[in-house]
């Protein structure tokens, strides 16, 4: 017997910029010609765009869609990243590396980080773990080179991603979108109009007094929330007091003599500054809580620690650190900043992006639009947010600063249940718990856990039980095949010139 309930065969999707495009370039490549889709922002509204830095997942993303990793750095004045490091969170003067990829090599039954621990503890180690992660090995070098897929080479144990222009970078996937057939539409929304009997979205109205109607709508009109929230009041989770900060301040200056392979994330006063090497420009922020420091000391902050000449004036973004109750409501699914925004600290606001997508796409609809599809999506994408959440939570709850009134608050203030479990796994046995689904795998979790001051009671036991194996030996080794990987390395800016100069540069 032949379904009642038809394909979707229209889509509109509302606002433009990195959500926008890559709605559109990602539908666009699954779903086929036999769905219209129609994607609809305007030149006079402007998106946030400051630059971004990404990571490893956005790499599998553009896979997916067949683009050229050359062809996407060289349109988007790319470089690439392999970590972030962290300066002044622990305390002032201290600083540390959140890796992609693992720490050290795996040489026996039990993993390198437990008798990393076992040997840190009892003395017989003097330097971080830093120390042997190959990703800061580069880092520190100024180096890139793609891994190698042989398990068995050291150059196979990290990853990475991208730094690149936002901008330019929904200029590329808009002429992907465009190319397979997505309609773009220059105009400003202005009302929305809802189904009388089933409350869902029936068309959108535009300035011009255009109407668009379609069969599932996208919301990518970013914080506003256009769709989901100022027509179908979704809700929203405030998450301020474990995330306090409420303000960025961005600015571009010129690029550096040198672009390090990496993010640099500097605590401030009243929160932290951004670094984003590009092959065009320096990418700065100073994300920061109103409540301990005002717009113009900011600015001034930021400003006044840039190396290099400003290449526009400083721009404010406000927002509220949470997320939407719901992300699919009716026949409208929420995607990037406008269902929901996580603070830029871990460079997570494509990935939410990304997954938000490719999640819609696993569970896309017909015609009938069930509430239990949405009800999945809702599901999954919550818990999603909720796990990024308390990684960034631990990043301000695990410090020593105490000389600021926010790492005060921040330092005395509850937080989750989910992350306080975490923690005490961590800091009395060495054992890392987590979800499978996980964002921020074991590495990350060790990174910040160590970097931030939580150090373990004691290694985990099965580590004192293998006293026979050569730790010392296989340590030895581990670090002369990086030193030795990472001499026979261009330099960042060099592997950029050979194999993907950006013409903006």
């Amino acid at each position: 017997m032949a379904s009642q309930f038809a394909p979707i065969r229209q889509i509109c999707i509302v606002g433009g910029g990195s959500a926008g495009w890559m709605t559109a370039a990602a539908l666009s490549d699954a779903l086929g010609p036999r769905v219209d889709i129609t994607l609809i922002e305007s030149e006079m509204i402007g998106t946030v765009g400051v630059g971004e830095a990404t990571i490893p997942p956005i790499r599998y993303f553009n896979q997916r869609l067949g683009i050229d990793e050359a062809t996407f750095i060289r349109e988007t004045a790319g470089s690439f990243k392999l970590g972030i490091e962290f300066v002044d969170w622990r305390r002032l003067g201290h600083s540390y590396f959140h890796p992609f990829g693992q720490h050290g090599a795996e040489f026996d039954q039990v993993p390198f980080y437990h008798y990393w621990m076992r040997e840190s503890l009892a003395g017989r180690i003097d330097g971080p773990i830093d120390d042997f992660s190959m990703a800061w090995a580069m880092s520190k070098a100024g180096k890139f080179a793609p891994p190698l897929p042989d398990r068995r080479q050291i150059q196979s144990t990290y990853d990475y991603a991208y730094h690149f222009d936002a901008t330019l970078y929904a200029r590329f996937l808009r002429g992907y979108a465009e190319q397979r057939g997505v309609t773009r539409v220059e105009g400003k929304v202005v009302g929305v109009t809802l189904d009388s009997e089933s409350g869902a979205i029936a068309s959108v109205t535009l300035e011009d007094g255009r109407a668009f109607e379609a069969e599932l709508f996208i919301d990518c009109s970013g914080f506003r929330g256009l769709l989901i929230e100022d027509a179908l009041k979704a809700g929203y989770d405030n998450w301020q007091h474990w995330l306090p900060c409420d303000r960025a301040v961005a600015v571009p200056s010129a690029r550096g003599e040198t672009i390090s392979p990496y993010t640099r994330s500097t605590a401030k006063a009243a929160g932290w500054q951004w670094r984003i090497p590009l092959q065009h420009r320096t990418g700065n922020g100073y994300v920061h809580c109103t409540e301990y420091v005002s717009e113009d000391e900011a600015t001034e902050t930021l400003v006044s620690s840039i190396v290099g000449e400003l290449l526009a004036e400083p721009r404010t973004l406000r927002f509220v650190t949470g997320k939407r109750r719901a992300f699919w409501a009716k026949n409208c699914v929420a995607i990037g900043l406008s269902a929901g925004f996580m603070e830029p600290l871990e460079s997570t606001s494509l990935h939410l992006i990304q997954y938000g997508i490719l999640r819609l796409l696993a569970l896309f609809p017909d015609s009938e639009m069930s509430p239990l599809l949405a009800e999945e999506y809702n599901r999954q994408t919550a818990a999603e947010y909720e796990r990024i959440r308390d990684f960034l939570i631990l990043h301000y709850k695990a410090t020593e600063r105490d000389d600021s009134e926010l790492w005060r608050y921040c330092a005395a203030m509850d937080i989750p249940d989910s992350l306080q479990y975490k923690i005490d796994h961590f800091r009395n046995y060495g054992m890392l718990v987590s979800d499978e689904r996980e964002l921020f795998n074991n590495p990350s979790w060790i990174a910040v856990y160590l970097g931030q001051g939580i150090e373990p009671r004691r290694a985990p036991a099965i580590a004192k039980l293998r006293e026979e194996v050569p730790v010392a030996d296989r340590f030895a080794a581990i670090s002369k095949a990086m030193q030795d990987a990472v001499a026979q390395m261009p330099a960042h800016a060099d592997f950029l010139a050979q194999h993907c100069k950006s013409p903006h540069a």
